[in-house]
């Protein structure tokens, strides 16, 4: 079984675009047990994209001790908060808390940008999602606390078929104690 304690992490270069790709194809395939076939079959996000969000130093890899790729965390710079776009760790190094150690990794840069929110959006009754997050401290946000630039995030997720009526958006502090 690969070892947690050798993990690290990094900003992702631009030569793991391939990488990022593929481990997000490779989580996604646990939605086809869920009868959520739809994201299961999906398209991984595109290459081109992916090394845009890289470029701007927005993508932060876990790296094995071999130098591979385990997980990921992409995340857009909103001013006061941070949106996570996607968390993703390959199925067989779940359960290690790399998923955690991710989003402490943005949390950490949000608290050096000045940001004082981590923000995300999710499936509400998915274990690994919504249920996933509580545990790390997330909270439901309702739909009035929602600004102007959340409100266009859901509705590019409704122009990409999600269904929003199944999915919430959460956050969380930056600080220690998470605020």
């Amino acid at each position: 079984m690969p070892d947690a304690a050798s993990i690290t992490f990094r900003f992702a270069a631009p030569h793991e675009a391939q990488a990022v790709r593929a481990i997000e194809y490779e989580a996604a395939q646990r939605f086809a047990d869920i009868d959520m076939v739809g994201i299961a079959d999906a398209r991984p996000m595109d290459v081109a994209f992916v090394r845009r969000k890289i470029e701007a130093a927005e993508v932060v890899v876990a790296v094995d001790d071999q130098a591979r790729c385990v997980g990921f965390v992409m995340f857009a710079r909103l001013v006061t908060r941070f949106y996570i776009q996607e968390l993703d760790v390959l199925t067989g190094w779940a359960g290690r808390r790399i998923g955690a150690a991710l989003l402490e990794q943005v949390a950490g840069l949000a608290r050096t940008a000045g940001a004082s929110q981590l923000v995300l959006s999710t499936f509400r009754d998915v274990p690994w999602n919504a249920p996933y997050y509580l545990r790390l401290g997330f909270r439901v946000m309702d739909s009035a606390s929602l600004d102007a630039r959340l409100r266009a995030i859901r509705a590019a997720h409704v122009e990409r078929g999600l269904d929003e009526s199944k999915r919430v958006f959460m956050c969380r502090g930056v600080g220690a104690g998470h605020d």
